[in-house]
């Protein structure tokens, strides 16, 4: 074993401080003021070679490839000083940090004084006789743990043992199964005494694992350990303390979120069944888009399964990419275009094996496409879906090219714009010793199977840009490693069909958002499994609209198919809740933009919203849908009630009769198999689509409703960007888009003020304001400096074009006008009218 014990030298020059002990060396820089980088070198040379980093400030052997992602800053400064006996302090930017000579050990501080970090002595820093390489960490009292990634069970995962090792994982236990599917080394620590909260993130494409405080030692603190199969313990240490800022900052690190087509918003509808019809499933595809419009359920996409590539060979019918059954799609693009005549995203499904009877297999093979064997110059074999395969080796630039092409030539070009990556986990592979071409430098299966997905899905956005130019790509992936958010939207596989899955597949999506993964979800309804029973499958399509990722998709294992009219009795509920999902479509889309921006979830936990509220730290149920709303759905089978928490600091407004609930209060609310529960908060700026949208692609949102709960705190100040373009090109990157800015000034008067920037035209022409004030109706109403008409009769108020109205019910002031500016305010007199004294 290699064990970090004491300090032979430390030197500090070109802004890099080079700490050599009697195992490793190990070297400290300042990427950002708030991003520090601690790498030890166990494999010695120091290589700079990431798929993943979008910010650097060294050069980088990938920097090529990630051409268009990656930005180059410079190193900031650090300094070397003596500490005490024994002791050398490094500074530099909102980190100080204490080394301890021998035993060695780090002491991390944050800006503010607070320990963020320390190491465990002699544990600190090894590489173990298995040629594991390994760092633990002290755990505080109070210390919480969110984030990895996609893991089952609750979110904190404190006293948790974890692996990261993508694998395949179909009807995976909702509460028990690790690992998923995708490996993202990357967390975050909360302390619930200080509240204050750190990143971490190890840059290392190996098997790893995560033991988070489960086992312990008489001799050492408590503590948690990160283990990697290989590679350097390359730790970018991040700064808060806030939550959010961190998920900020690792994104700038890693990639923003990608800037979906609103397509990707809408119901993607989807199921094994149809792909699978014998004859004709092109047609069984397209009646299934009219059966949704006649049963009144929006729909903007389909996820078409592999059963199109499901053809004859030599040993039955077999899945092989890149091929078409003509009997089940008759004309590849006639089908294309007909579906996108109905306003109809169609993503095929694409995967990275290849079964040895697949016709194209020896022309592939011929090219050199496929990952090596470990000792002979042939290739590897290992197993797939339908026999023993070959895996694509995507490490290689030529291979890369290739693919592009197959893309294009077979899917691409016949017409759609979107693709679908899935079984790139490479779990048939078993010999992990294989080998890659890794740029040309060579490398195994076991260092970069985690980042096959990714560059699957950066091949297939490229593919899309060459094949449509102008058009914008839309590509979903199951698997994925750090930075997989800035190619696609993913989903957390194949879930199993039960109330547990609906329960703990919300922790599951809460911890991918705080792992910087904004557009994702679960399968809604469950993918494997017998049919959802009515009860659960209401329950799910409740919840799952407020996913990111929606997508209705199942294999069925008792020869039914899960679809919104399955349940006559309640197909009106389904209906409703998808409505509802797409009149939210102005803020989900401005929430998406968001996460392109900054980084920041749209379905979020809420001990990252309310990160002062440590009574928030263990909730995984309820959760905030962008700054405005919490969401409290039930998950419970037969519910009569829902116990919801609402945190300090704000109150909140049911969103249908607008009660007040306040902030650190608890309530219980009576709930039935329509119910929804959600709550505006104090502060919140909700805009809603009123014209009825059944298609996001197509349909434009003519009638704009602003859902507003001002502050009762005079001076208060919140804002929301709401954004616009055309939904489905790459215009907006040359300013063709709508970013209005409103900013609502709450006090006696509030203020609502409408700034705008962007050249795309909006397709609003009326405005509605639904402002909620429970204390008194308004005394006058002003647009850009003009009284509108008071109305008292609401009939009236129903039939005049612009005018306000206070609703007694609702406690709420209604606002509509015309919409004939861009930049203009709204301002709300809530001041007090006194008749008698006049």
């Amino acid at each position: 074993m290699r064990i970090a014990r004491k300090i032979e030298n430390i030197t500090c020059q070109d802004k890099v401080v080079r700490v050599k002990t009697d195992s490793v060396e190990i070297r400290i820089m300042l990427l950002t003021d708030d991003i520090l980088r601690i790498r030890a070198g166990f494999d010695g040379d120091f290589a700079e070679e990431s798929y993943d980093l979008t910010l650097t400030a060294w050069e980088d052997r990938m920097d090529d490839y990630m051409k268009d992602y990656r930005k180059r800053t410079e190193l900031k400064d650090i300094s070397c000083d003596q500490g005490s006996e024994g002791h050398t302090i490094v500074k530099g930017g909102d980190f100080k940090l204490d080394i301890q000579h021998s035993p060695f050990m780090m002491t991390i501080y944050d800006k503010d004084g607070y320990v963020i970090h320390e190491d465990i002595p002699q544990m600190g820093w090894m590489c173990d006789s298995n040629n594991r390489r390994i760092h633990t960490s002290v755990i505080e009292e109070g210390d919480h743990f969110y984030g990895f990634g996609e893991r089952t069970g609750r979110l904190d995962k404190k006293d948790k043992l974890m692996r990261l090792a993508p694998g395949d994982c179909m009807g995976y236990n909702p509460k028990e199964t690790d690992p998923l599917y995708k490996h993202i080394p990357f967390y975050i620590k909360l302390n619930d005494k200080t509240r204050r909260a750190v990143g971490y993130f190890y840059h290392n494409t190996w098997e790893s694992d995560f033991n988070m405080g489960r086992s312990h030692s008489n001799y050492v603190k408590h503590h948690s350990s990160y283990k990697a199969d290989g590679g350097d313990i390359d730790l970018f240490l991040i700064a808060g303390p806030k939550v959010r800022t961190i998920i900020e900052r690792y994104t700038d690190l890693t990639g923003k979120s990608v800037m979906l087509p609103k397509a990707g918003l809408g119901y993607l509808g989807s199921s094994m069944y149809y792909p699978e019809l014998p004859v004709d499933a092109d047609e069984g595809i397209l009646e299934f888009i009219d059966t949704a419009k006649s049963e009144d359920i929006p729909i903007d996409g389909f996820q078409l399964s592999s059963g199109y590539c499901n053809i004859e060979t030599e040993h039955g019918h077999k899945r092989c990419t890149f091929t078409w059954n003509k009997d089940r799609f008759k004309d590849p693009a006639d089908f294309f275009e007909r579906m996108t005549g109905k306003g109809i995203t169609v993503s095929s499904n694409v995967k990275p094996g290849m079964l040895l009877e697949h016709p194209m297999f020896k022309e592939m093979e011929d090219k050199g496409f496929f990952v090596k064997d470990s000792k002979e110059d042939e290739t590897a074999i290992g197993l797939w879906w339908g026999g023993d395969g070959a895996y694509v080796d995507y490490t290689s630039d030529k291979n890369r090219t290739t693919w592009k092409e197959y893309l294009k030539k077979n899917l691409l070009d016949y017409g759609t714009t979107s693709v679908w990556n899935d079984n790139c986990e490479y779990d048939g592979l078993t010999d992990k010793d294989a080998r890659v071409s890794f740029e040309g430098k060579g490398a195994t299966i076991g260092q970069t199977k985690s980042e096959m997905a990714n560059i699957m899905c950066h091949i297939a956005r490229e593919a899309v840009d060459e094949a449509h130019p102008g058009a914008r790509p839309f590509v979903v992936c199951r698997s994925g490693h750090s930075g997989i958010q800035r190619y696609a939207q993913v989903w957390a596989g194949d879930n199993f069909t039960s109330w547990d899955t609906l329960k703990f597949n919300i922790a599951t999506i809460l911890g991918m958002s705080l792992s910087g993964v904004a557009n994702q979800g679960c399968d809604i309804g469950g993918f494997y499994g017998p049919a959802p029973e009515e009860e659960l499958f209401v329950r799910w399509v409740q919840n799952g609209i407020f996913q990111p990722r929606f997508s209705i998709h199942s294999t069925n294992t008792d020869n039914t198919v899960t679809e919104p009219w399955m349940y006559y009795g309640t197909k009106n509920l389904i209906s409703d809740a998808i409505k509802f999902r797409y009149a939210l479509s102005p803020y989900l889309y401005s929430l998406m933009r968001r996460a392109a921006v900054k980084g920041l979830p749209i379905m979020e936990p809420l001990l990252s919203a309310f990160q002062d509220d440590e009574k928030t730290y263990s909730e995984d149920i309820n959760f905030m849908e962008g700054d405005s709303l919490l969401v409290a759905n039930v998950v419970d089978k037969g519910a009569a009630d829902k116990k919801i928490y609402f945190p300090k600091g704000y109150n909140f407004y049911d969103f249908y009769n607008r009660k007040e609930y306040e902030g650190g209060s608890e309530a219980t609310v009576p709930v039935e198999l329509s119910s929804i529960p959600l709550f505006v908060k104090e502060g919140g700026i909700v805009p809603i689509a009123e014209n009825a949208l059944s298609n996001l692609t197509n349909d434009k949102v003519t009638t704009l409703k602003l859902l507003c709960a001002p502050s009762s705190n005079a001076g208060d100040v919140t804002s929301f960007e709401l954004y616009d373009d055309d939904g489905q090109s790459l215009d907006y990157k040359d300013g063709k888009y709508l970013l209005t800015t409103i900013t609502m000034s709450c006090g006696e008067r509030v203020t609502l003020d409408f700034k705008t920037e962007g050249s795309y035209e909006s397709s609003v022409k009326k405005m509605h304001i639904d402002m909620i004030h429970r204390q008194s109706s308004p005394f006058w109403v002003q647009i850009d400096g003009k009284l509108i008409p008071h109305f008292l009769h609401k009939a009236k108020y129903d039939e005049c074009s612009e005018g306000w109205y206070y609703d007694q019910t609702l406690k709420s002031v209604q606002i509509k006008y015309p919409k004939t500016k861009e930049d203009y305010s709204v301002v709300v007199s809530f001041e007090n009218n006194d008749l008698l004294g006049m």
